[in-house]
């Protein structure tokens, strides 16, 4: 009887994760292919027999700057540190648009894919990322406003738009960390979806996108730069606008995004192993 043994009879054991672990990203790069044909999946269903295709993303987020121009700008005329108020609310509320979408599809990521879920295994990590990476179709589209506002008030560019790129994983990061941590309630607690439409509207004027966050005392400012949202639309402020880097509203948002994006991976990791069962 041979000892040698063939690449055929090579066995892969399953089984869940024990306790509180990191997530395993090298088995993200091995599905990779389920990966990409999610978010292409993803996309087509989000523009697909639809008028204006991809018009949508421009369409929307213009919209929302119309009217907050015209009724925090024009009627109300919030303060906007003599920045214009049309491009004052133009350079938050694309990503903001970008992680309000992001952050209510991560979140009810496991619901709406749970009938592939008990078919195959796959990393359930996919699930909460996707919305993260083909929400940004959407986001550079609409960056076409941007540059049309920028332009029309001949905004040229500035010196802080090396830091871009930073500000750009750091919109990410802050839907992928929400996402990872409701994603895992939402498997116990379908009261999530109603806490994050909810949370979406509370979060939006918590943030300086329709005022300025210089209007906050500044006995309350450390405060309120923990909310990961300031610091991700003073960041773009800044670099758009060439404005000074408010890092006193950055580094705490970055921090506490950090700390739940971290503790997030680890929780979702946890309540990996029993998705199949409870949903």
């Amino acid at each position: 009887m041979s000892n040698s043994k063939n690449n055929s009879d090579a066995v892969t054991i399953i089984k869940p994760a024990g306790g509180w672990e990191l997530l395993d990203f090298k088995e993200l790069v091995e599905y990779r292919d389920l990966f990409l044909f999610m978010m292409w999946r993803d996309i087509k269903v989000l523009y697909a027999q639809t008028v204006l295709g991809f018009g949508w993303a421009i369409l929307q987020p213009l919209i929302q700057i119309l009217i907050f121009t015209i009724i925090f700008g024009k009627i109300a005329k919030i303060p906007t540190d003599g920045i214009p108020y049309f491009l004052f609310t133009t350079v938050a509320i694309i990503p903001w648009a970008y992680m309000a979408s992001a952050m209510t599809q991560s979140s009810q990521s496991l619901i709406t894919g749970q009938n592939m879920l008990g078919k195959i295994y796959f990393p359930r990590l996919i699930f909460p990322i996707t919305p993260i990476l083909t929400n940004l179709v959407g986001f550079v589209i609409s960056l076409i406003i941007i540059v049309a506002t920028l332009v029309f008030y001949r905004i040229p560019p500035t010196g802080n738009m090396w830091l871009l790129p930073i500000f750009l994983i750091y919109m990410m990061c802050v839907p992928a960390a929400i996402g990872l941590w409701l994603s895992s309630l939402a498997i116990r607690f379908r009261d999530v979806k109603f806490v994050i439409l909810f949370g979406i509207r509370m979060l939006m004027y918590t943030a300086p996108i329709v005022y300025s966050a210089s209007t906050i005392p500044e006995a309350y400012r450390f405060i309120y730069a923990l909310n990961p949202v300031v610091g991700v639309i003073e960041g773009y402020r800044a670099c758009l606008l060439g404005t000074e880097i408010p890092w006193e509203y950055i580094v705490p948002g970055m921090a506490s995004t950090l700390i739940l994006l971290v503790s997030g991976a680890f929780y979702f990791r946890k309540m990996e192993r029993i998705v199949v069962d409870v949903i």
